[in-house]
């Protein structure tokens, strides 16, 4: 009855790109949905969802399809003009596009945009240019960027979460006197380097900075000289060469408590916990500044769930994002996936993340700054070398310069 559909690395993309996925109804009557994923990670899950949401509804098939490569696949069917039904896709430059296309379908003014938490309404139609206004997606699950941190060495140092900036520098410099390393970095993949850069720049930058820069009425020179000088200061309580491990090395790492803090999204919670079920941790967010009222948490749009404007089944398509929506659905899948819900009501109970929940539960969030730059200035990788050189204003300056070379073509 059911059909899923799991391609990984070794499937014929080229092929399908050609083929397409097949009739969208079968012989007998029976509907097919294509559900396109771009998280890998979440597979099994909506392997479970779906079979339930067959039981209930045994006329409409779903297959999922969470190609590796996803944005890549995604914007190649749009040019063959070969969209799936329904798209799980992250709150990012990407939903802009598709936005922008004019392929989406429009949910404001929806009862199911009125479930949602206002902040990530708004930053999903940040993304959206101006001639195309409208919320064409509901946000489903998001994620953070947390300081982890290893709840033994924390009592063992007789330290207490932090609440400023101050507090944590104390914290970094107490656990670098007791021979504890402060901070775990994990900068040989320049991805990682993103969840500081974020979380700093997510509070100190200007509001709607991407907007401005484009305008002329922000730059980097101008607005990120903090940014830069935190993100210095905190690579100072890292490793001798905090370049020289990545993400997996760091799991391993942290997860046997070679590290009092680690800084990573809640995605890396089952990784750890993989590594050293027995490990005890917590998390919070970075306090950035000396106020505790502006150290928002940043938080993004991680799953986004949306159909196609002229999708040859709206109705069935519009019956299995309800049939998501639902708060024992989407409670099974931030438990499963160790995320939060932008549903109102909807809460992760994990103790580990509580720190976390209760920012996002307050709205007390602000969203990813990088979500909003050009995806074509490759913003890690020029992170990354300015972690290697230093170099302050030459950095500033090239993703002022990057950026707008981006923008002219």
């Amino acid at each position: 009855m059911r059909r899923v559909i799991q391609i990984v690395a070794s499937c014929l993309l080229g092929a399908f790109l050609l083929s397409g996925c097949g009739e969208s109804t079968s012989s007998n009557g029976e509907v097919n949905l294509e559900l396109f994923s771009n998280k890998p990670e979440n597979i099994n899950t909506y392997n479970k969802l779906i079979e339930k949401f067959e039981q209930l509804h045994p006329d409409i098939n779903v297959e999922l399809y969470a190609p590796p490569s996803a944005e890549t696949v995604l914007r190649t069917r749009l040019v063959k003009e070969d969209m799936p039904d329904i798209l799980s896709i992250a709150g990012s430059a990407l939903y802009g596009e598709l936005a922008d296309a004019g392929i989406l379908k429009d949910y404001s003014g929806t009862k199911m945009i009125e479930n949602v938490q206002p902040s990530y309404v708004d930053m999903i139609d940040q993304l959206v240019p101006g001639n195309n206004e409208g919320t064409y997606g509901i946000p489903y699950a998001t994620n953070a960027n947390a300081v982890i941190y290893n709840k033994k060495l924390m009592d063992e140092l007789g330290l207490e979460v932090p609440n400023t900036w101050d507090e944590f520098i104390a914290a970094l410099e107490k656990a670098e006197q007791e021979g504890v390393t402060p901070i775990y970095f994990t900068l040989k993949d320049a991805w990682t380097g993103m969840i500081p850069w974020n979380a700093v720049a997510g509070v100190l930058q200007p509001d709607h900075f991407a907007e401005k820069k484009n305008s002329g009425e922000a730059s980097f020179q101008k607005d990120y000289q903090e940014v830069t000088g935190k993100m210095l200061q905190l690579l100072e309580y890292g490793l001798n060469d905090n370049l020289q491990y990545g993400y997996n090395d760091g799991n391993n790492a942290f997860a046997n408590g070679e590290a009092l803090f680690y800084l990573q999204g809640n995605w890396a919670i089952p990784e750890l916990k993989k590594v050293n079920p027995d490990v005890k941790l917590g998390t919070f967010a970075m306090p950035v500044t000396n106020d505790p009222e502006k150290n928002k948490l940043v938080s993004g749009v991680d799953v986004m769930l949306t159909a196609l404007k002229d999708s040859e089944h709206p109705d069935e398509a519009r019956q299995f994002i309800e049939f998501m929506v639902q708060e024992e659905n989407a409670e099974q899948y931030i438990e499963e996936q160790y995320a939060f819900s932008a549903l109102k009501g909807v809460k992760q109970e994990d103790e580990i993340l509580s720190g976390l929940q209760e920012k996002i539960a307050n709205d007390e969030i602000t969203s990813f700054p990088d979500h909003y730059y050009p995806s074509g200035i490759q913003a890690p990788n020029l992170i990354q070398s300015f972690f290697i050189e230093k170099n302050t204003e030459a950095f500033l300056k090239k993703m002022d310069r990057e950026w707008e070379k981006v923008q002219k073509r």
